[in-house]
């Protein structure tokens, strides 16, 4: 997988593309192109930010289109940065798509062997990562902010690929756009977490910024994490965009002060005749 610049459909999103962009639409939206008033000017995504609903259903249209896979086929969860993964299967179509409350439950990781069903997640600085594996059809989505990243969410996707038949030799990922270490210090508390993943050999994620405080990576820390499951180096892709810093791009939950919109991160597999 590879990342690239704006879909030439509508500029609502970055596009995603795989070895086999024919089959796969993936993508991360930005923040204009809708109909969402400030504060959520204007493609916010997200149905749990005090948005009118009207507006979200609205956005997500127009993301749906432009994607070329209905609404009506998108599934979304309710996020609560854990590492819960969830099989999506066609009796989940619509779920928390047009209302929050049909969403997924207490899940932060999405995968689905069924073609044509889009898996969601939204984002406002933690990290999307995108997982595909051609044999199998598989495709797969997580949500990792700084919790999510420690317990490790990709590896547990990783383990739920193989599980399904996967070869780990094909699976390939894409960490997409987030808000990278020049925007990101934590603390003490965070960082020790962190440590837990690492036995002292490998290169850290993180720098000390100043005393008690850390400019932490967190794509860094789950490219390091993908590649201790068992992932190829070649087949990772790590996106350069910061949410925080490309202001004209994308809504930042630390930049904003947590009175923003959301992007979301998708991913389907499209089949003719199914």
């Amino acid at each position: 997988m590879s990342t690239e610049p704006f879909t030439k459909e509508r500029q609502t999103f970055l596009r995603l593309i795989t070895t086999n962009p024919s089959s796969i639409t993936a993508g991360f939206t930005v923040k204009e192109g809708g109909v969402s008033e400030a504060p959520f000017s204007s493609l916010n995504m997200g149905l749990h930010v005090n948005d009118d609903p009207s507006h979200v259903v609205s956005n997500r249209d127009i993301c749906a289109n432009a994607a070329g896979i209905p609404l009506s086929n998108w599934v979304f969860a309710d996020q609560v940065h854990g590492c819960h993964i969830a099989e999506a299967g066609l009796e989940h179509r619509g779920n928390g798509a047009f209302d929050y409350a049909t969403a997924l439950p207490e899940t932060d990781g999405i995968y689905t062997k069924q073609p044509n069903l889009v898996l969601a997640l939204a984002y406002a600085d933690c990290v999307p990562v995108f997982f595909y594996e051609e044999e199998t059809g598989l495709v797969g989505i997580a949500h990792a902010g700084w919790k999510g990243s420690v317990l490790d969410i990709g590896g547990a996707m990783i383990r739920r690929f193989e599980e399904e038949g996967a070869d780990i030799r094909h699976i390939q990922a894409v960490i997409g756009p987030s808000i990278g270490a020049c925007c990101y210090k934590v603390d003490e508390r965070v960082i020790a977490e962190v440590d837990k993943l690492f036995e002292g050999h490998e290169e850290l994620p993180y720098i000390e910024a100043e005393p008690g405080q850390y400019s932490l990576d967190l794509k860094k820390l789950n490219k390091a994490l993908l590649l201790k499951a068992g992932l190829h180096r070649e087949n990772i892709s790590v996106s350069n965009r910061c949410t925080s810093c490309e202001e004209d791009l994308f809504f930042s939950h630390r930049r904003d002060l947590g009175k923003t919109g959301r992007m979301v991160g998708f991913i389907g597999r499209k089949e003719e005749g199914s």
